[in-house]
């Protein structure tokens, strides 16, 4: 599953380059930054097949990064798992492109997945350490030339403490880098 997005972050290297003096970086000069706001989406078409890579704090998509303990985090937790289990209502893809899920995974400490905090511990505040949320998702469709776009409102108005997705795709028209936001969410391929 994981086979077209392994080779993207490797091709567009030169371009997370470019734009990693932009972010404030808490993992000291790496491009794996954990910034709070701000997610990452990798998006691959290839032949019928699309798959969707969405990395992000668990802070924007939960409003905590720390285990959850009490009976309200927890139900937060199970409650934006099951929007994750739902792609199609949170990537608004054409229609006409007829695409349906095959497959997906999600992983993040805060779903009882060990090692997916910050690996070297990476601390802005004593004893906090990063939690990301992890989704991948591969779509089949039907007819990928109508899969022109990807409308992230829906992803933005069901996480609102995402300010910003950095969007890195490979389509039909090759590669690119885009920078998203709640007003700017349409991403062509």
């Amino acid at each position: 599953m994981r086979r077209l997005l392994l080779a993207l972050p490797l091709t567009l290297l030169p371009l997370a380059m470019a734009h990693a003096h932009d972010e404030h970086d808490h993992a000291h000069g790496t491009l794996g930054a954990h910034e709070h706001g701000v997610a990452k989406l990798n998006a691959v078409v290839d032949g019928n097949t699309l798959e969707l890579e969405l990395d992000s704090p668990a802070m924007n998509l939960v409003g905590f990064e720390h285990a959850a303990s009490s009976d309200a985090d927890k139900a937060k937790v199970a409650a934006v798992r099951q929007q994750l289990e739902q792609p199609l209502k949170l990537f608004g893809l054409a229609p006409a492109a007829g695409c349906k899920e095959d497959q997906q995974a999600l992983e993040s400490p805060l779903f009882g997945d060990a090692g997916k905090a910050d690996a070297d511990g990476d601390e802005h505040e004593k004893g906090h350490v990063h939690s990301d949320i992890n989704a991948h998702y591969q779509l089949t469709c039907a007819n990928p030339e109508k899969l022109a776009q990807i409308d992230l409102s829906p992803l933005y108005k069901a996480f609102p403490a995402t300010q910003k997705i950095i969007v890195q795709s490979i389509g039909a028209n090759g590669q690119k880098g885009t920078e998203t936001s709640p007003a700017k969410a349409v991403v062509t391929f």
